[in-house]
């Protein structure tokens, strides 16, 4: 699908809004080269910081971490690929970027594999310039042939995202050796210059006689603090610390990567792993499962301190988790229908009989932040959607979108009369104790697809609910390589789906919510969304020119989204559970995305 707008919409919204200077810009002002960018105002950190606050700049480097996936193993070292399942850990510890996020604002980055970044007042483009000393871990120099490089592999032969995350890249130009700059052409998309830096830097030298979707398990060289020293094909892998890493007393850099040695090893199920854990056979588990955070986590060990557990909390956007439906299955195409399915899930019964209580209900794609929506549009957000209202479902203007819930007095008995109430209004009809369309006779059907086991415990009673309404629906149990595999190619009904936000939205909503990636296979819109109305309030923004702007427009399409009926939405907890043994020390900062375990150390002998 072509990504068209609807321009008198879109230029009654954006002639309400003007692009303001940043505080250190003027209008006719050449760009000065500076260390950091934030996505609107000024960076946090001053040039030449010593080290972010969250880090222990003097934490001893040594030790090995031992890590756990849960997964049916790899067989690609490139991760920027579509074809395969990488290692993990790969693009963490194996390549640098550009630039390097900080962890404690909504959108800031600094210099990295660049010392320096220039863009001008309206971001119509960004120059970056290379420090003299990043090299690859075979010695040869990071050049800006290599960044120019690295762009056009990654949007001609890469996964779709980043042609979706780069699509206003209009041109890339190398100015010199060491200088590249990239121009934006006709667009408002003010992220770019800080996404750009998020890109990882490959090394053309050594791609130069390698088909870069055919490498396979072998080691490829990189530019980061690891490289792989060890591995058994889909069983584990191992990374090394490289001693003489370039960027090693980078303020960037300062206080991260501390371990000699990162292994991996992989489990098929996380029952073993969690006895693995509990075994001592690796150090660090963050715990997913309420059941097991609750009753798994006593014993010696434990008691004596050897093992140590925390819930940490964190700022970060919870995202949404939740049953997402496919529309692109004529089951799921009416809204109507998606609308009343929701009301068959009991999150109330569910938190108090499977999750000890420790839940929250997600009533938003932005949940655990200011970017969610709340009650009914109003103010500037009216403003915005006001232009689109013949376009859009009356409740998103009279309605606060709420999850079903069982708390009230009539409780599902209630919840089942307005699922069937909306699923006639659908054209369906009950015969003989099964759910049908009332023109076919085919009936509501579906199936769930997981791949964790540990969920049937939710998606069983979810199931059992649904087929008193007379729907029938099975669920499929898959190992992890298929499930990815069958999610890439579209190949399910509905599916357990977890959507991560960030506190600074922009070009990645492109890959989750625009038409234009309706039918791109391996984009991350998981349900099919392709609306007119979403498509340009996602530009919207992406093209936010200052923080306040980007607030109002996020709630905005966080609201059609929620009225859209998408997804079934589960719950958050906005703490990170982490077990780990003692031997491990963490900064006493935690930064407001939570915990990291790259700050991590072993703790000396001395201490």
């Amino acid at each position: 699908m072509t990504r068209t707008r609807k321009a008198s919409s879109l230029i009654s919204v954006l002639t309400v809004t003007a692009m303001v200077l940043l505080p250190w810009q003027s209008a006719s002002a050449e760009p000065d080269a500076r260390h950091g960018i934030a996505m609107h105002g000024e960076p946090q950190y001053s040039e030449g910081f010593p080290h972010f606050d969250y880090v222990n700049p003097g934490a001893p480097k040594g030790g090995v971490l031992r890590m756990a996936v849960v997964a049916n193993g790899f067989d690609t070292f490139n991760p920027f690929v579509i074809r395969g399942v990488a290692a993990a850990g790969i693009n963490t510890y194996l390549y640098d970027t550009l630039m390097e996020p900080s962890a404690d604002e909504p959108f800031s980055a600094y210099g990295l594999i660049a010392e320096s970044i220039e863009t001008p007042e309206d971001r119509s483009y960004v120059t970056f310039h290379l420090r003299d000393e990043a090299r690859f871990q075979d010695g040869e120099p990071i050049t800006a042939k290599d960044v120019k490089f690295s762009f056009d592999v990654l949007t001609t032969k890469g996964h779709p995202f980043y042609r979706n995350y780069y699509a206003d890249v209009s041109e890339v130009i190398i100015e010199d050796e060491r200088t590249i700059r990239f121009e934006f052409g006709d667009t408002n998309n003010r992220e770019l210059p800080l996404i750009l830096g998020q890109l990882p830097v490959l090394p053309s030298h050594y791609w130069k006689d390698r088909e870069f979707g055919d490498n396979g398990l072998t080691p490829p060289v990189g530019s980061g603090p690891y490289r792989i020293s060890d591995f058994e094909a889909g069983r584990s892998i191992t990374f090394k610390r490289v001693e003489d890493y370039w960027a090693r007393n980078i303020g960037v850099r300062k206080g991260r990567y501390n371990f000699d040695e990162i292994h991996y090893d992989y489990y098929k199920d996380d029952t073993v792993a969690l006895e693995s854990f509990r075994a001592g056979n690796f150090d660090f588990r963050v715990e997913s499962s309420a059941k097991n955070w609750a009753t798994a986590y006593t014993g010696n060990q434990f008691d004596s301190g050897k093992v140590k557990t925390e819930a940490v909390e964190h700022g970060r956007p919870a995202g949404m988790q939740a049953f997402a439906m496919n529309t692109r299955r004529q089951v799921f195409s009416d809204p109507r229908v998606r609308e009343a399915l929701a009301y068959a899930f009991d999150f109330e019964w569910a938190n108090k009989n499977l999750f000890f209580g420790q839940y929250t209900r997600t009533s938003s794609y932005f949940e655990n932040s200011e970017l969610a929506s709340s009650g009914l549009p109003e103010g500037r957000e009216l403003e915005i959607l006001e232009p689109y209202r013949d376009q859009l479902p009356d409740d998103v203007f009279n309605e606060e979108y709420q999850p079903p819930s069982t708390a009230g007095k009539g409780g599902l008995r209630d919840n089942f009369r307005t699922a069937l109430t909306l699923l006639r209004e659908a054209g369906y009809e009950v015969r003989d104790g099964t759910m049908v369309n009332r023109e076919t006779g085919n009936p509501l059907a579906f199936e769930i697809l997981i791949f964790q086991k540990t969920f049937e415990r939710v998606v069983l009673p979810f199931k059992n609910n649904l087929e008193r309404l007379g729907i029938d629906v099975s669920v499929r149990l898959v190992d992890t390589n298929q499930y990815i595999q069958r999610l890439r190619e579209f190949d399910y009904d509905m599916t357990v789906q977890g959507i991560g936000q960030s506190d600074s939205p922009g070009n990645e909503q492109r890959e989750y919510w625009h038409s234009s990636n309706v039918d791109v296979k391996g984009s991350r819109n998981y349900m099919g969304v392709g609306s007119p109305v979403v498509d340009e309030l996602v530009n919207l923004v992406i093209q936010a020119p200052t923080r306040e702007e980007l607030v109002h427009r996020t709630r905005a399409l966080d609201r059609v989204l929620l009225h859209g009926h998408y997804v079934i939405p589960n719950w958050y907890l906005a703490k990170d559970r982490i077990a780990y043994w003692s031997f491990l020390q963490r900064p006493e900062t935690v930064p407001k995305n939570g915990v990291d375990i790259n700050n991590w150390w072993v703790k000396s002998t001395d201490q």
